[in-house]
Formats: structure tokens, sequence, C-alpha cells
């Protein structure tokens, strides 16, 4: 991106511990490469970036004079290394695993603070910066109150956060879309202020244009490449593979791997069961994704949307398994659970784009969603309903029979119907 990110001794400390090198090994987004194979940027390039962002927030709400009673010196530093470390529980593959909610699935929380608290890194935590890791990982993860701590939370993980600022901009530039690129972050920037309640952020009036364009390019990042159909049909894939095979390791020893290491224990683990198919289609040496038979957002198929969207994985599972004995009967040809794979937004949603704007003149603060339609129609509780949608994936020597002679909407409420008896 062609940005030189300033180091010093103890910021090349921090990042030369082997709990930040691991970040080198893990790709900021994943399955996407399969459909966008420039997108194998790292968290290790992704943190450095994200890392540069506080600088640039930290200088400019140094000119708000309210920001100097909550931003002292430790404050200040507590960002700088809270931004480093941000992404340091991650592992390969987290996002779609951690969709999954399974039972025995440690937290990525967990895996932060084993790291923060190893003995080199909460080594340089103390000796060159001053800093408890439990200190990070309240920035992190934490639920403080303290208006200090709601401050750095909301810088790091908001509406305009200094994580989205960097990876829409990094992932629109690997993945070779130029959405995530078309907004002002410099003037977005320039016009970060304290909230009224002083404990979070807002932004003058000349910052609303380039708010709204950030809204708009989150939106159709998540539409075309984040929720892209073949993208999501290779994480259907990974998703049910790693849930056959996940009773196999001790999750807690098999996320310290590496990317390819865990791909590669996949792989060994799949062969010769009916995960093979699945994981080989995404990872072997010939890609062959699983073809979309159907699809449904909330405002098209309200009733298969309501029906599927936001369950369990265990359930969708479930459903799977009743559609192939469904398509079974039907046809008088065994169709196996993984014939038929169901892609559907997870329970969690995404963070809402809720930040105020400060008209100066009138000493007034305003909801951006207030005095902007784009704003009010894309980044509230709908946003997720409108990029995220239910999908059917077959294999892709059944798609055509499938798509020509199967409606999927009666089959799907139907067989959630018994899925949900049957849990």
């Amino acid at each position: 991106m062609e940005l030189d990110v300033p180091f010093t001794p103890r910021v090349r400390a921090l990042v030369d511990t082997a709990e930040f090198q691991r970040l080198r090994q893990i790709t900021q987004l994943g399955l996407a490469a399969r459909v966008y194979p420039g997108a194998t940027h790292t968290r290790f390039e992704h943190a450095l970036g994200v890392y540069h962002n506080a600088l640039r927030y930290a200088w400019q709400l140094a000119r708000d004079p309210r920001c100097h009673a909550l931003l002292d010196e430790h404050a200040a530093e507590l960002l700088l290394v809270s931004a480093l470390l941000h992404d340091i529980g991650h592992w390969p593959f987290c996002h779609p695993i951690e969709d999954m909610a399974l039972p025995d699935l440690p937290p990525h929380e967990e895996f932060a603070a084993c790291f923060l608290h190893s003995s080199e890194l909460s080594g340089v935590l103390r000796q060159d910066w001053g800093i408890e890791p439990d200190e990070v990982l309240e920035v992190l993860v934490g639920q403080s109150t303290r208006p200090t701590l709601k401050l750095l939370r909301s810088i790091l993980s908001g509406p305009i956060d200094i994580d989205k600022m960097d990876y829409l901009d990094r992932d629109s530039l690997h993945a070779g879309v130029p959405y995530g690129r078309n907004f002002d972050r410099n003037r977005l920037i320039q016009s970060l202020v304290l909230n009224q309640a002083g404990d979070g952020l807002a932004i003058t009036a000349k910052g609303k244009t380039a708010a709204e364009l950030m809204v708009f390019a989150r939106y159709v990042m998540f539409s075309e490449v984040y929720w892209h159909h073949a993208v999501r049909s290779a994480t259907c894939m990974f998703a049910n593979g790693f849930y056959g095979l996940h009773r196999n390791f001790e999750l807690r020893e098999f996320f310290r791997k590496s990317e390819s290491e865990t791909v590669l224990a996949l792989r060994n683990a799949a062969r010769g069961t009916a995960c093979e198919r699945l994981l080989e289609g995404v990872f072997g040496p010939r890609r062959k994704l699983y073809k979309r038979v159907g699809e449904y957002s909330l405002y098209q198929s309200p009733l298969v949307y309501q029906h599927v969207a936001r369950r369990p994985f265990s359930v969708l599972v479930r459903c799977q398994q009743i559609l192939a004995e469904r398509l079974s009967a039907r046809w008088k040809r065994p169709f196996a659970a993984t014939d038929v794979l169901l892609d559907a937004p997870p329970p969690h949603r995404e963070v809402e784009f809720n930040v105020d704007i400060f008209y100066a003149k009138e000493n007034v603060y305003r909801p951006l969603a207030s005095v902007s339609p784009v704003v009010d129609a894309l980044a509230r509780t709908q946003f997720d309903d409108y990029v995220k949608r239910v999908r059917v994936f077959a294999h892709p020597d059944l798609a055509a029979l499938l798509s020509e002679h199967v409606d999927f909407t009666d089959e799907l409420v139907e067989a959630m119907g018994q899925a949900d008896q049957s849990a």
C-alpha cells in the first residue's frame, strides 16, 4: 500500500517476538483466495497497518482538548500496543470456525491471553513498554466502563475504527477490486473528535461524506468479496469438513499450527472419509468448488430466510442430512449428506455503523443515520440482511440436475422443521 510504518526499537521488539511473527503464517482472508487469487495477504501486514492507523488517530485526537485528560502517555502507548496485537489470538480460518460456535471451541480471546502472557511477549511489554499483558487484554476483550478504556475500544473496534480503516483498503487492493478503497481515509481521520460523552469517537460535519462512502465501501466489500457466492461455497465446504473432523484434534494445540500445517493436517485426517472431497475441492491440486443451486435473501424469500438464517451450525448440518434423505427418496438414488450444503448468516451480526456527527456552529451532535439516507439504509441492523444470504450449494456433478428439477424453497422450510423436531 506504499506506506512507511514508523518503527522504534521497542516496536520492533514486539514485532520480532515469535508470537507476533506467527501472524505471517495466517492469511487475512483465508478462503477468499480461492476466488480472488491475489488475496493472500497476512494478518502480519494488516496488524502493522492497524498500528499505523492508531498513530494517525492519536495524532488527530490530541487536537481535541477533552482528549488530553483521557489519553495520557501511558494510554496512548497502550493504544499502539493493542493495535499491533489486536489479532494475536487468531488462528488459521478463525472466523468460519468461530461461526460454528462448537461447544468445545476455545474462544480466540483465550488464545490472546495465552500469547500475551507468554514469557517473550509479556517480557517485552513489561520491560520495554511498562505495560501489563492484562491491560492489553482489557482493551481487546474487556468490559470496563472506564472512559479511557471505552475510548480505546472505540478506536480499535467501533464504527470507524482503525481495524476497518485498514482491512477495507488492504482487502480491496489484494482482491483486485476497487470497492473498499473508494472513500477518503485522510478526510475521515482529520474529522475525528470525541463524542458527546467523551468516551468514544465522533466526527465533525466535514467528515460526513467520507463516512457515508466508508459505509458503502463496507457494504460492497461484503456483497462482492466477503460474501461472494463462490467465496461462501469454499467457506461452506471448509466448515463442513472441519465440523466432521474437529473431534480428531485437541483444538487448543491444533490452533497453534500455521495455515499450511492446518491444511495438511485436515487433508490427512479427511482421507477415506466423507470430508475428503470437501477439503480436496478447496485445498487439493484441482479446485472443485460446489455450485450454487439456491439463494434466498430476506427481502426476496423471507420465509426461507427466517427459517434458516442465524441458526446453530449443528442444526444446519442436520438439515443437510434431512435434505439428502428427501432427495434420495425422491430420485430413488443415494444422496450423501455432503452432496448438498447449506450456508446461512451466522447468529452474530456485524458491528452497526452508529456514529455521531458534531456540528460545531450549533454545538450539537446528531447520529449519522439521522442525517444520511445512505447510512440509514445500509449501516444499521439491516446491514447483515442486505449482504448475507441463505444459499444452497451442490457437488458440481449434481448441480445441473438439482438446479433444473428441485425448488429448494419448500424443501428447506420442511427440512428445517424436521431438524428442529429432531434436535
